[in-house]
């Protein structure tokens, strides 16, 4: 059996489709209700892990997909309730959705590493998907406004960003064929690099990119109500944006897919594929 676990997040919602009709796949998640795909549901909560055990009993195939934002301390607990509690009820492999190699500048990178490190340390073989950043994210970090003008701290700065859906395709296709990966580390990121002018050239060509300063962006994050949490991870990830260390294509993506992988530019344009 294969469970699913944050199904109904963007992410898993996505794998789940791509897995959808099949009799071995399972959805776990804490909001049952919220499941969008017709398959069978089963909670997980990683907030209680006492529950964890029984909740993976009888699962083959663990796609373990990080759990959400949050500071560093609750995902750390979260994950390694998880993992324990899988090893725990037999769990023969755990795939785990983590953050790109070049991603180790970014705030919330250190949660990931751990979990890496946890997994590298198991009873369980295991896989690691290094995502790239989303091309979603990206179009959310820079949107245009209503004037036209596209304002973020990204310098000239470009990002090797993958789009949502070619992730959920490659975390998809190594929970189908889990013995042929084990062991094995993948650094899926975009196969050209975006920046703010090629941003601002997709959504028309009366939108102009104007960097702004990380004091500025700071400013404007923390008047729009978002979490303390927030403002740091978004920051942060613009900085390593504008200072160049997120621009690093590869090709493991398209060689999972079997296919050239969706281009970063059209998710954020909104062009069909």
């Amino acid at each position: 059996m294969i469970l699913i676990a944050g199904a109904t997040g963007a992410l898993g919602t996505l794998v789940a489709e791509q897995l959808a009709g099949r009799a071995d796949v399972v959805l776990g998640t804490r909001d049952p209700e919220r499941v969008q795909v017709p398959l069978p549901v089963r909670h997980i909560d990683f907030d209680a892990p006492d529950t964890l055990a029984e909740g993976f009993a009888g699962t083959d195939v663990l796609l373990l997909i990080s759990a959400g934002y949050g500071e560093d301390d609750t995902v750390i607990a979260r994950h390694g309730a998880a993992i324990h509690a899988a090893e725990k009820a037999g769990v023969r492999h755990i795939v785990y959705t983590s953050l790109s190699g070049d991603g180790d500048h970014l705030p919330y990178a250190l949660a990931h590493r751990w979990t890496e490190r946890r997994l590298r340390a198991s009873t369980a073989d295991w896989t690691i998907l290094r995502n790239g950043l989303y091309a979603e994210l990206l179009g959310s970090l820079a949107a245009p406004s209503a004037d036209g003008r596209l304002t973020a701290p990204l310098g000239d700065g470009r990002l090797a960003a993958v789009a949502r859906a070619d992730l959920a395709e490659a975390a998809a296709e190594v929970v189908l064929r889990a013995q042929a990966h084990v062991g094995r580390t993948y650094e899926l990121v975009g196969e050209h690099a975006i920046g703010g002018a090629d941003l601002a050239k997709a959504h028309g060509p009366h939108i102009t990119y104007e960097p702004e300063t990380l004091v500025q962006a700071r400013a404007r994050l923390t008047a729009s109500g978002a979490e303390p949490f927030q403002v740091p991870m978004f920051l942060g990830t613009c900085s390593s944006i504008a200072a160049g260390f997120m621009d690093r294509t590869g090709s493991e993506l398209r060689r999972l897919l079997g296919k050239a992988p969706r281009p970063a530019i059209d998710v954020i344009a909104g062009r069909t594929w």
